[in-house]
């Protein structure tokens, strides 16, 4: 392919994959570009070359992501063998493969963490309930604090993320958890118990939006990127376990304070290697201008903690809905998400949730889908371990030993996913994960009392994995990969918050119907959560097969350069106009 110069024709920025109707005067071969000038007949080449990496240095402490990921100083158009070999190399930001390496063990042990401070908690809170003095009634706040705070204000965390960059939001929030999870071991009472979980669940909300942001300014679509999603995916399957293994352990062995003071000094750990190891990307985020929106914050976090204080709170409270609290508190709650979605949409002019980041191909119905299946997760984990423990009669560590299987499937599953992304259909693999998620609540709702665990709970540990982690990896990879490098924390954010604000909602409602069937006898009101649970999963299932397609994941142009492209056209087209006026 012959090169000329075409600077007056292609602006500054990235160029991505084509769509539809986007080209006239550009016509492609596969990814193969060439730019026609209408004027001579004979076709001016293009190549597209990325901006050279900067030199690379001993430690990444305080090196900036490269632009070349998102938004390189200059754009050249790229080859089909280009883009599958920027799909599948080391990003130019890593001197080698041991700093790659400890970035993607900084960036996975956010999920490690969070998922270690939700499971494992289940498993502590008998030990705490009984030392504490905590009332059955009172024992759902100091589970349910940490989940509400994250579901909460995600969003203001993702748009900071936007605003300063992924890397000091990051080792903030590990900072932060670290803090919290030291003093939340000292706790004394119900009131400094729920208070330290409230305090610890804004470590996560800061890291888990920043975490995703910062995998996906680095890699771009490609099986590189597949694979170290897949790993990050994998390891919150990893944080579960280690959540039981160590609360089991504390509660069993030692003293709960344990189970924090672990948790600790994990995120310790994670807190030094992330400020040694991750590029930080403050000085591209500053770029952006991006600016915070002070209104829809200022309704969407009041509005989301009322809403799901009320649900989780009605099936305890004295008279259940009809209690004053529950239903002044829902209305207010409710009231103040009916005003964030219209100032969102017509009066922000910087909205926290922009409504066009759903404008996406599929992406309405793969969002309302993901509430029903990350809803099955929350109400899986906690009623699978309270039907172990009641019914089955689990001690902690027999309940440990028996979550193993989805530890084992959490590292096989993901790692065959990244091997076959680029290959099979995403969609198929979405269904697979929804008749996972079908069996899994199916296998304990007929379960019958004296039931052997290896015909029973053994198969739905896999149903359970299989869903999951397929789940989560697709869908990570596509919601990013839609969005532009300045949507990146917004991506994060979003994605995590339908996952915690999924189990936040379905628990409650599952709470409830346990509540409401209590006096069936546990086993009987447990069989009913595990219907409901069959139910949203029927209806996960459904919205996939006929409402959402996701393409395999192939080394492709990113967002922002498949924006340029359009530009580019309409560029050119408005020139021809031009020109045939005259």
């Amino acid at each position: 392919m012959t090169t000329s110069d075409t600077s007056a024709d292609i602006p500054h920025g990235n160029l991505t994959t084509v769509e539809p109707g986007v080209s006239r005067h550009l016509k492609s071969k596969i990814f193969g570009w060439k730019l026609w000038n209408k004027h001579n007949t004979q076709a001016v080449g293009t190549k597209v070359q990325t901006p050279k990496p900067p030199a690379a240095v001993e430690s990444n402490v305080g090196m900036p992501i490269p632009d070349g990921q998102h938004q390189p100083a200059q754009a050249e158009l790229l080859s089909e063998r280009d883009i599958e070999r920027l799909g599948r190399e080391r990003p130019a930001v890593f001197k080698n493969a041991w700093t790659e390496i400890a970035f993607v063990f900084s960036i996975s042990m956010s999920q490690v963490l969070a998922e270690y401070f939700i499971s494992g908690f289940n498993v502590v809170l008998p030990s705490l309930v009984k030392e504490l003095n905590i009332t059955e009634s009172s024992a759902v706040w100091p589970a349910s604090a940490f989940s509400l705070v994250v579901a909460a204000t995600l969003l203001i965390f993702g748009r900071i993320a936007d605003m300063i960059g992924g890397y000091p939001v990051y080792v903030f929030g590990m900072a932060w958890l670290f803090a919290w999870s030291v003093v939340a071991g000292f706790s004394k009472n119900r009131l400094m118990l729920i208070f330290c979980r409230t305090l610890q669940g804004i470590g996560p909300a800061a890291y888990l939006p920043s975490s995703m942001m910062l995998l996906a300014k680095v890699y771009r679509p490609g099986p590189r990127k597949n694979m170290v999603f897949s790993i990050y995916g994998t390891c919150a399957v990893v944080g579960f376990f280690i959540g039981i293994f160590c609360s089991g352990v504390s509660a069993q062995f030692l003293s709960w304070g344990w189970y924090f003071w672990i948790g600790a000094i994990l995120a310790a750990i994670t807190a030094v290697s992330s400020f040694l190891t991750i590029p930080s990307d403050t000085a591209e985020a500053r770029k952006q201008g991006i600016k915070m929106d002070y209104m829809g914050a200022a309704l969407i976090v009041p509005g989301l903690t009322l809403t799901v204080f009320a649900l989780t709170d009605s099936a305890h409270a004295p008279d259940g809905w009809r209690t004053p609290y529950v239903y002044v508190c829902f209305i207010i709650g409710s009231i103040l998400l009916g005003l964030a979605v219209y100032v969102e949409g017509w009066v922000a002019k910087s909205p926290l949730l922009p409504f066009d980041i759903f404008d996406a191909p599929y992406m309405k119905p793969l969002v309302v889908s993901l509430l029903f299946f990350y809803g099955c997760l929350g109400v899986y984990l906690l009623y699978g371990t309270l039907y172990m423990v009641n019914i089955m009669g689990a001690s902690p560590m027999q309940v440990v030993a028996w979550c193993v299987p989805m530890v084992v499937g959490g590292f096989i599953f993901p790692i065959l996913c990244a091997l076959f992304l680029h290959i099979i259909s995403g969609t198929v693999l979405l269904i697979i994960s929804g008749i996972g998620w079908v069996g899994t609540g199916v296998l304990f709702a007929v379960m019958p009392e004296g039931a052997s665990y290896w015909a029973f709970a053994f198969p739905s540990m896999i149903g359970a994995t299989l869903g999951i982690d397929i789940t989560f990896n697709i869908t990570n990879i596509f919601i990013t990969t839609s969005q532009p490098a300045k949507r990146q924390g917004l991506a994060g954010a979003v994605i995590n918050s339908v996952l915690h604000l999924s189990i936040a909602f379905l628990l409650g409602l599952a709470d409830i119907a346990q509540v409401h069937t209590a006096h069936r006898g546990k086993l009987e009101s447990y069989r009913v959560v595990f219907w409901f649970q069959v139910g949203c999963a029927v209806a996960s299932l459904l919205i996939m097969v006929f409402f959402v397609r996701v393409n395999a994941a192939k080394s492709e142009m990113t967002a922002d350069e498949r924006q340029q492209l359009m530009q580019v056209e309409q560029s050119d087209s408005q020139g021809s106009s031009v020109n045939q006026e005259k």
